[in-house]
């Protein structure tokens, strides 16, 4: 059950009322920043009557009240004047990683003149092997913002530890949780309790609940900003990195509010395949991508094998310029589609 309460409730009524839940043993958690207390347990309808100060309380039966459909019908999360879940088609771009400035600033200026509005690249990269090119830190963060102020595009970026909380704060739009950390749950709780939008990916190995579970984490602290992204699991395939579910995405739909996006180049782990299951995806009803692209694939510091060249990009915009109009989407610029322009 979540209890809505009105906007005129006193600290007196609210602690009334905690008292009377505590009195009688009723689990409850009250979301910061917001006027609702959820319990986990529908056992306490008497509550409107005794209560003047409850404005509705709804009944949910999924173990994930906040996120679920049950709860709200959709969420649109704003980022700046781009919106995410609502008719338009949200592409986040860029490399696995910044490199250097001439790199991300090329990223920059050719997403900027195909009007896709977020760039993304990993600053602090969760790596297999602790030799391998793990991010420019903090100096990567500050090129990814520079270049994204210059050319108008809003920064997606990982958060790998809360210690990097207030640098990611103050230079990236989006928060994104990776695969590895979608069940830190003491992360989630301090995202949940900070204004900046959170792109959950589901872990590679969590079920389709778990994963809104995870969402819930944050929602309950407060951050009805939450999109949730598909990013392939793993499977007994040695000849695949990951597979993309794209059932999870219909499914999720069925289930929850949240937007939905799609990872194809960490769903598939080849480039060769990136295209095909990003229309798919997008046919399935994600509500965007997110694709990595470089300059040179082949040169890329880390995951040269699933970017995208620019050339490759321009096809997977084509594709999508004719499809997203049979699923009631568009492109988010003026003309609705995206541009395709020589450079």
């Amino acid at each position: 059950m979540i209890l809505t309460l009105k906007s005129d409730t006193t600290p007196q009524q609210l602690q009334e009322l905690t008292a009377y839940l505590n009195k009688h043993h009723i689990q409850h958690i009250q979301v910061e920043l917001s006027r609702l207390l959820v319990l986990p347990k529908n056992n306490a309808a008497e509550l409107t009557e005794h209560f003047t100060c409850i404005e509705s309380a709804t009944h949910t039966t999924q173990s994930f009240p906040l996120a679920s459909l049950e709860w709200k019908t959709r969420t649109q999360v704003a980022v700046g004047n781009q919106v995410i879940g609502a008719d338009d088609f949200s592409v986040i771009a860029g490399p696995c990683s910044v490199e250097n400035e001439e790199q991300i600033y090329a990223v920059a200026e050719y997403l900027h003149s195909r009007g896709v509005p977020y760039i993304r690249g990993g600053a602090y990269k969760p790596r297999t092997s602790p030799y391998s090119f793990r991010g420019l830190g903090k100096k990567g963060l500050i090129l990814l913002h520079n270049a994204a102020k210059t050319y108008n595009l809003k920064v997606v970026t990982e958060i790998m530890d809360l210690h990097l909380l207030d640098e990611l704060m103050e230079y990236a739009d989006v928060l994104q949780v990776g695969s590895r950390n979608m069940q830190n749950f003491y992360m989630l709780n301090e995202l949940g309790k900070q204004n900046k939008p959170v792109l959950l990916k589901r872990g590679m190995h969590a079920k389709a609940k778990e994963w809104l579970l995870a969402a819930e984490y944050i929602l309950s602290g407060g951050n009805e900003q939450v999109v949730l992204c598909e990013r392939g699991i793993r499977s007994f395939d040695s000849d695949m990195r990951n597979v993309m579910d794209i059932g999870v995405i219909p499914f999720v739909k069925q289930l929850s509010h949240l937007p939905v996006i799609a990872d194809p180049s960490h769903g598939t782990g080849d480039a060769s395949r990136v295209t095909a299951m990003a229309m798919a995806a997008a046919a399935a009803g994600a509500d965007g991508l997110m694709v990595e692209i470089h300059p040179l694939p082949q040169q890329a510091l880390s995951d040269k094998q699933q970017a995208l060249s620019f050339d490759e990009f321009d096809i997977l915009l084509e594709r999508l310029n004719a499809l997203l109009p049979a699923v009631n989407k568009k492109a988010p610029t003026q003309s609705g589609v995206f541009k395709l322009q020589t450079l």
